[in-house]
């Protein structure tokens, strides 16, 4: 499969996100490659978007949103879970993607070791769970803040092109106080690995319009 390019990323925010659906992560870490397929995303576009972590304007961890597309920006979130986004629109419009959930494809042993380990629990994660959330999916792939500001057209995180799904539903984005009213988060909604919350929304056949 081809790796997604710089230009894949330069779009409008909200082309990008459904664009990457169907699309496969892959990591390639010291102890193995890792992989699953794209099924659950989140836009998040400019200063003007409150949900966006530049909406806070520029500082020192959004810097790599207004750098060069194509780029992760991975973020800790209640000191514990990282989030994974893709960078997007040309440099200098802080704009990106965040990678929600995960089909499992490659490197399923371990992925189950990781997520057995991070959920302190005593049976096994099931297939299903590995990556079904945006910290699930980091943790799977063994992605940290080390990983922050990686290219994504490199050799160690990049996304490879694929089968866009039958359909793509819109809902609002998942776990955010602000900007509830944008349906800019897109699935497959045939997928048993996209999030629980997939039901839990109003859902649309395409997203609401950016704001002016």
């Amino acid at each position: 499969m081809s790796r997604l390019g710089r230009d894949h990323y330069a779009r409008d925010t909200l082309e990008v996100a459904p664009a990457l659906l169907g699309c496969t992560l892959v990591h390639a870490g010291p102890d193995g490659v890792t992989s699953g397929r794209i099924v659950e995303v989140e836009a998040y576009q400019g200063e003007d978007d409150p949900a966006c972590h530049a909406a806070a304007g520029r500082t020192g961890r959004t810097e790599v949103l207004y750098g060069q597309p194509g780029h992760a920006y991975i973020y800790l979130i209640y000191g514990m879970y990282y989030c994974l986004n893709a960078v997007t629109r040309a440099q200098g419009l802080p704009s990106a993607v965040l990678i929600r959930a995960l089909e499992p494809l490659e490197g399923l042993d371990r992925m189950r070791g990781r997520r057995f380990a991070r959920a302190r629990r005593r049976t096994p994660v099931v297939d299903r769970d590995l990556a079904n959330g945006p910290g699930k999916l980091c943790d799977a792939l063994g992605l940290t803040l080390e990983h922050n500001r990686l290219d994504l057209t490199g050799d160690t995180l990049w996304i490879e092109a694929g089968v866009p799904p039958a359909e793509i539903a819109w809902s609002p984005r998942v776990g955010i106080k602000v900007g509830t009213e944008r349906l800019w988060r897109c699935f497959d909604p045939e997928s048993p690995y996209v999030s629980r919350t997939r039901l839990n929304h109003e859902v649309a056949s395409e997203p609401s319009p950016v704001m002016s």
